[in-house]
């Protein structure tokens, strides 16, 4: 497995890697959401389709601009999402016009996350922008709450490894619709 750092992680990503490295809860898989290739790499990896789309993770609102349109949603719903960052909530977000396909699926928004946990932060300010963040498992298997729960499989298959301990949560951090408030995922 490539070992390695916050800054050693930059270009792997700039070259359309996949790393994993740990989030709130599980271990997460990211790539640079704006390379097509990379993103259709990590849904080869996860054996995920497209159409559900991603989630992004960001170390601050300005890193989301043109991703999503905070400012399409109602003034008390937007006040809600931003008091609530960064922390351990993800917001399905209206789309902005940077938001691609591949990114978005068949889906209107984009489920977004500004993360509290130091290293998803670092590694998103390190990066300059946005990751991709999905769980750390193929499709329909438990994620990885350890890096010795991480698939040998999956591992084999990845760019590199961001090694450090999850946030500790008991379970992956809950989705929300940022329009309406609707929990999605508990």
């Amino acid at each position: 497995m490539n070992e390695l750092t916050v800054d050693s992680a930059v270009p792997t990503l700039h070259a359309g890697g996949v790393v994993a490295y740990p989030t709130e809860a599980v271990w997460g898989l990211g790539c640079d959401p704006a390379n097509e290739a990379a993103v259709l790499k990590l849904l080869r990896l996860k054996q995920r389709p497209v159409e559900k789309g991603m989630i992004l993770v960001a170390a601050d609102l300005a890193q989301l601009d043109g991703w999503v349109s905070v400012n399409q949603l109602p003034a008390d719903r937007r006040a809600e999402v931003l008091a609530s960052w960064p922390g351990a909530h993800t917001w399905i977000l209206p789309a902005g016009t940077r938001a691609p396909r591949w990114i978005t699926g068949h889906h209107t928004g984009i489920a977004v996350r500004i993360s509290a946990h130091p290293l998803v932060a670092a590694l998103c300010r390190a990066w300059g922008g946005p990751l991709v963040s999905t769980s750390a498992n193929l499709a329909g298997h438990p994620p990885a709450r350890t890096r010795a729960e991480l698939d040998p499989a999956l591992l084999a298959l990845l760019d590199g490894l961001v090694d450090g301990a999850t946030g500790g949560l008991a379970q992956p951090t809950p989705i929300r619709d940022a329009l309406t408030g609707q929990v999605l995922r508990t």
